[in-house]
């Protein structure tokens, strides 16, 4: 169970990329020209989806894979290429929709679009699960325990990425503290990768995960790091 800090967070999180930024993310996933500094987003943030989608295997056929917090659907359609069946869950109506204008009409029946908490457990179990710059925007703690629950649905692997601490993040933090709030988007909650892998041993539903490989993306303007958890 999700506390009051992950509640009060989704619901900025969703009227962020529902309505403020839906445009915008809809521009940035696209192959449309964007700002310098938007281009290194887009670069870092496809250098990052290429890395989770390595760490899942080349042919999914057979496999259930959770896309949590999906939001234009660019991995799920290619997990669906690879011929997994796709649960792709996002808060953001908009942003569903349009990953339902994008995807090809024979991949259509493989992927499951959903608006939705990506934490509910009413969507069953599943082989993989990948949170993608999904929990970049919660507590330590709150994130932690949201992946600890999503792990307790998933049979092979969990593969997901958080915000690492660092100068950059860190002075970008502080600078956009000085936006007015209506132009904010939610902020990015840098943990060090030592204290979130403290904070996820001590979940009891990881009591049978090992944490597997890492890798940080740092592009420009974007920095996330990505981590796979494994069963032991």
């Amino acid at each position: 169970m999700q506390g009051e800090t992950y509640q009060e967070r989704r619901g900025e999180i969703e009227a962020y990329f529902d309505r403020t930024a839906s445009a915008a993310w809809a521009r940035l996933t696209s192959d449309a020209p964007v700002s310098g500094i938007r281009a290194t987003v887009r670069a870092g943030r496809d250098a990052m989806r290429a890395t989770l989608l390595d760490w899942l295997p080349a042919d999914l056929t057979g496999r259930r894979l959770l896309d949590a917090g999906c939001g234009p659907g660019m991995l799920s359609i290619e997990a669906a290429r690879r011929g997994a069946e796709v649960v792709a869950v996002d808060l953001s109506p908009t942003l569903l929709d349009l990953a339902r204008e994008r995807i090809p009409p024979d991949l259509a029946g493989r992927v499951e679009f959903i608006a939705g908490d990506m934490l509910s457990p009413a969507f069953g179990r599943f082989d993989h699960v990948v949170a993608m710059d999904s929990i970049i925007h919660y507590r330590a703690e709150d994130a932690s325990r949201a992946i600890a629950g999503l792990a307790s649905r998933a049979d092979k692997s969990v593969v997901f990425t958080f915000a690492p601490r660092t100068r950059a993040l860190a002075l970008m933090h502080f600078v956009g503290g000085f936006f007015p709030r209506g132009d904010r988007a939610p902020s990015i909650e840098p943990v060090r990768e030592e204290r979130l892998r403290e904070l996820l041993m001590a979940e009891p539903e990881l009591a049978g995960w090992r944490p597997g490989r890492t890798r940080r993306i740092a592009v420009g303007f974007y920095t996330s790091q990505a981590l796979e958890l494994l069963p032991t």
